[in-house]
């Protein structure tokens, strides 16, 4: 019976999390790019400005983020999955939870691209200003 129970669950897990893949393919009407290795998944509009904290946080995430999560966290096609995306909206994914991904690491549950490890020489205070950027990024894109 408890493996029944697992393996609905495990089922109701993957196809909640199957909702939210990409498409793939050229651009699409749902923003996806590319499904290339390493290409953009979705498509970002930025920003007309930048607030300043935004701004050292876009330096902070180039430099420790973009490698696995894009350019303008659209994410990397087999690699990472965008931040721009309604799972990571605040009310579902609350800045803590970017803490505790650099921190701790995250196991895979919404996207099919592996677990993240612990990301090393991040503070507090840079996750803050990295998690800045990437909600003004998600706010010009719809993303409240």
């Amino acid at each position: 019976m408890k493996f029944i129970i697992a393996a609905a669950v495990v089922i109701a897990v993957l196809s909640v999390g199957l909702i939210y893949l990409p498409l793939g393919g050229d651009e699409s009407a749902d923003g996806s790019v590319g499904s290339v290795e390493g290409a953009e998944i979705v498509s970002v509009a930025l920003p007309d400005a930048l607030t300043q904290n935004a701004q050292i946080g876009q330096r902070a995430y180039d430099a420790n983020c973009a490698a696995c999560h894009g350019i303008n966290a659209a994410g990397r096609e087999g690699i990472a999955p965008p931040l721009v995306h309604i799972i990571y909206e605040p009310s579902h994914h609350a800045d803590e939870s970017f803490q505790r991904a650099v921190s701790l690491g995250v196991r895979a549950h919404h996207w099919p691209f592996g677990d993240m490890p612990a990301v090393e020489g991040l503070t507090r205070g840079d996750v803050t200003l990295i998690t800045a950027y990437i909600r003004e990024l998600q706010r010009a894109n719809g993303i409240n």
